[in-house]
């Protein structure tokens, strides 16, 4: 054993040599020969169990679809993609839940408490962020997965400043 505790999860996390080769590997680093490779999914259905839940279902019908298009998909993210529609599907049934009874409901001693809704909501919304960026759903990780164009986008918003 090394004498060095290493704390875990510090640091940038590698990018997988796919993404490197979407990307164009700008850098021209060498790419990882020994790192496993994954096939990738077309047209792939929603998992059975998602069929109780229309939201899960239409999220990853939705997103399935758009990964598939940009060959972000592999096979080994499948379980993402399963983990954040699932986290879509209850942030949604919360969110009419707490629609529908407010804030605040009345708890087992008959006194006011927090709706268990708001509870779900909040950890479903995490769940998201967190699987949704492994998938690069939001554009930080979009391109840390592709690498950016390198090119500067104008501003549209320039003539105003």
């Amino acid at each position: 054993m090394s004498g060095k505790a290493v704390a875990p999860g510090r640091g940038r996390k590698p990018k997988p040599t796919a993404r490197k080769k979407a990307a164009g590997n700008p850098g021209k680093r060498q790419l990882n020969k020994s790192e496993p490779e994954f096939d990738e999914p077309t047209n792939i259905e929603p998992p059975e169990y998602f069929h109780d839940d229309e939201h899960a279902a239409q999220m990853w019908e939705r997103v399935a679809q758009l990964l598939c298009q940009q060959k972000v998909l592999t096979m080994g993210d499948l379980h993402n993609l399963e983990l954040f529609c699932d986290a879509y599907g209850r942030w949604r049934r919360a969110r009419v839940e707490l629609n529908t009874q407010g804030l605040v409901v009345e708890g087992a001693t008959g006194g006011p408490v927090k709706n268990p809704a708001a509870t779900i909501i909040n950890e479903a919304s995490r769940q998201m962020a967190t699987f949704g960026s492994l998938l690069g759903l939001d554009p930080a990780s979009r391109s840390r997965l592709t690498g950016g164009s390198g090119t500067p986008k104008s501003n549209p918003y320039s003539s105003l400043l």
